[in-house]
């Protein structure tokens, strides 16, 4: 007799201030931060950047800094005073040649937190908008139950970050391999299809495309909101995110 294919679960949690509500049952969590945090690791690491230490604080950073790597801090938006570079995916695109090979610590308002509160799970994965096919594609492949982790703006809901997660869970819903049982999961696939036409319009008004204006970073919020310009799945091992295709152990 034929054994039936297993099926899998792939719930949405909207922000980190919910995750210890949905975290049981899952070792696989996708970590995404669409403005502008995985956006800039998943493009960092496709451009050269060898590895990158994500961390929850400024007071880490300055630590790292002072041993002589290279750091980049943001919050609320903007570089923290003392640092080159925040969170910017244009500019980790613009310094590639100079970041290539190198080890790069980082900090952000929500990202990097998310990426801390997941990371005791055996497999953090992290998602774009930028690498959704290639992670997508991936996720198919693992026979797993798939937490996907939207890192909000300070513990709070953000749309762009349910839209990408929306974009994944319904590619995994949509292939039989998964099934939800949250309604937030159903909520984010409908508001992604509601969203994918036109995903700059849709966000126009959303709070933190509003925050990105007011600091002329419109060319982040254009690049952040393209679909698969990289391919790039970078993968939490032994606390650095490096490209998942360089661990062999997370590819089979």
């Amino acid at each position: 007799m034929t054994k039936a294919p297993s099926v899998n679960h792939v719930e949405v949690c909207f922000s980190p201030a919910d995750y210890a509500l949905y975290e049981s049952g899952f070792d696989l969590v996708v970590v995404i931060d669409v403005l502008r945090a995985t956006s800039a690791i998943c493009t960092a690491l496709q451009n050269g950047v060898e590895r990158i230490k994500p961390v929850a604080t400024v007071e880490e950073a300055r630590l790292w800094q002072a041993k002589g790597y290279i750091a980049a801090a943001e919050r609320n938006g903007a570089i923290v005073d003392g640092f080159d570079m925040g969170n910017s995916p244009v500019a980790f695109n613009s310094k590639s040649q100079q970041l290539k090979g190198q080890t790069v610590v980082l900090t952000t308002t929500n990202g990097t937190k998310a990426i801390d509160i997941a990371s005791n799970k055996r497999t953090v994965v992290i998602g774009a908008l930028n690498n959704l096919d290639a992670l997508s594609s991936w996720l198919l492949k693992q026979d797993e139950n798939v937490l996907i982790l939207g890192s909000g703006w300070k513990d709070k809901f953000n749309l762009e970050d349910t839209i990408c997660a929306g974009a994944i869970a319904d590619r995994l819903l949509g292939s039989g391999k998964f099934i939800a049982d949250e309604d937030s999961t159903i909520a984010a696939k409908f508001i992604y299809r509601s969203a994918r036409d036109n995903m700059f319009a849709y966000l126009k008004a959303s709070s933190h495309r509003r925050r990105l204006r007011k600091l002329n970073l419109n060319e982040d919020v254009k690049y952040c909101l393209t679909p698969n310009n990289v391919s790039t799945i970078p993968i939490l091992k032994n606390g650095y995110l490096v490209p998942l295709d360089e661990d062999p152990a997370a590819n089979q």
